[in-house]
């Protein structure tokens, strides 16, 4: 078989692998607008859309038409899974964008102590749990504890900042002091992910743990985000400042994704989790001047938002199977141990530095809201 002929796919190929995206997109877009219609959120519907056409439903009731579907030919299922990676990416990538940076003395000090006792404590004690209760069912193909256990901690523990966001744009209080304390611990608990789920991913691909592969790990994620937030900046002014500016000037959408793959890329190299890279990379464009790329957010996220990220949420849903593999007592223990710790450790921090009451609760169940890094972090772990 000649190199060339690796790039090449059939008519009959090409025919039955736009069908089966066609079809992704169809029934993410419709279940995403019917969960939207019922006041719940989009990527809710996205994901179930992705359920009905896999083993949970379409594969269920009619298995040898899902695999007609989704097991044409060999490979279609990894094409499948490049354009879900691609979704995954720009969704981390636009996800940087919504970082925030600019808060008082006072609002720094708030969200800092729920970020304590909200974040830190939980993720402590969830790096615990797998020690304490037997996890090894799903600990991965190479039984790494310290892995799993970095993985727990992160679950217990993160606040989606698309989701709280979009819930705060429907409440109308978007621009409260209330909404920007919790967008803050937010926007920290995103960067402490991303860099956590680098490390887990990194030690996980090894069966045995030495403190030599954490430390290297470890090294390699906290230098390769000092590079990017020190230098993409750099980077991006230095072009709008010399004779390259036309680059940004008339190209800025491309030059924005040039820099995501360049940083996916470049993390890949150096076995740091892509998503991480394609999230400094969003940080780096967002924290640019708004005239300068503010077409190039909105068309990266139209896009984005239109194909490769509802693709990626139903490949997610496409990939469960509810059937055979879901165990239900497990499911509802982990959500209440995970949102009482979490909602737990807001009300206590929130007594200890004298807040009232119903503002403690309010953060409690604000910072709850995990969705889109929780299932980022199910898909990646």
């Amino acid at each position: 078989m000649s190199f060339v002929s690796t790039f090449t796919l059939s008519g009959l190929e090409l025919t039955r692998f736009f069908f089966a995206m066609v079809l992704l997109l169809f029934t993410a877009h419709s279940f995403g607008f019917l969960f939207y219609e019922a006041k719940l959120p989009r990527v809710i519907g996205e994901i179930f859309g992705g359920l009905v056409l896999g083993p949970t439903l379409l594969g269920y009731v009619a298995p040898d038409t899902e695999n007609w579907v989704f097991g044409a030919f060999p490979s279609e299922g990894q094409l499948i899974s490049v354009i879900s990676y691609i979704g995954l990416v720009l969704l981390m990538f636009i996800s940087g964008f919504e970082i925030q940076r600019a808060f008082s003395k006072e609002d720094r000090k708030i969200a800092t102590s729920f970020l304590v006792g909200a974040t830190f404590v939980p993720f402590i004690i969830g790096m615990l749990v797998p020690y304490i209760y037997n996890f090894s069912a799903y600990s991965g193909p190479n039984g790494n504890m310290l892995s799993l256990a970095i993985i727990v901690g992160i679950g217990v523990s993160v606040t989606s900042i698309p989701v709280i966001s979009k819930i705060f744009i429907d409440l109308k209080i978007m621009n409260t002091r209330f909404a920007k304390i919790v967008l803050a611990i937010a926007t920290v608990e995103d960067v402490i992910q991303f860099a956590a789920l680098a490390i887990a991913t990194g030690v996980g691909a090894s069966a045995s743990t030495s403190l030599s592969l954490i430390g290297y790990t470890a090294f390699v994620t906290v230098a390769f985000f000092g590079a990017a937030m020190l230098g993409l900046p750099r980077l991006i002014r230095y072009t709008i400042r010399s004779r390259f500016d036309v680059l940004v000037k008339f190209h800025p959408s491309r030059y924005a994704l040039f820099l995501c793959f360049l940083m996916v890329a470049l993390a890949s190299l150096l076995n740091v989790n892509i998503v991480f890279g394609a999230f400094l990379a969003g940080v780096a464009v967002g924290m640019m001047p708004e005239e300068v790329f503010a077409l190039a957010k909105s068309q990266v996220k139209s896009i984005s938002l239109a194909v490769f990220t509802p693709v990626y949420f139903a490949v997610v849903g496409l990939k469960l199977d509810l059937v055979h593999s879901f165990d239900i007592l497990f499911f509802l223990g982990f959500l209440v141990f995970s949102t009482a710790l979490k909602g737990g450790g807001a009300l206590v921090v929130g007594r200890l530095i004298k807040q009232r009451r119903l503002p403690s609760l309010n953060l409690a169940i604000a910072l709850n809201a995990r969705g889109g890094p929780g299932i980022v972090l199910a898909t990646v772990a």
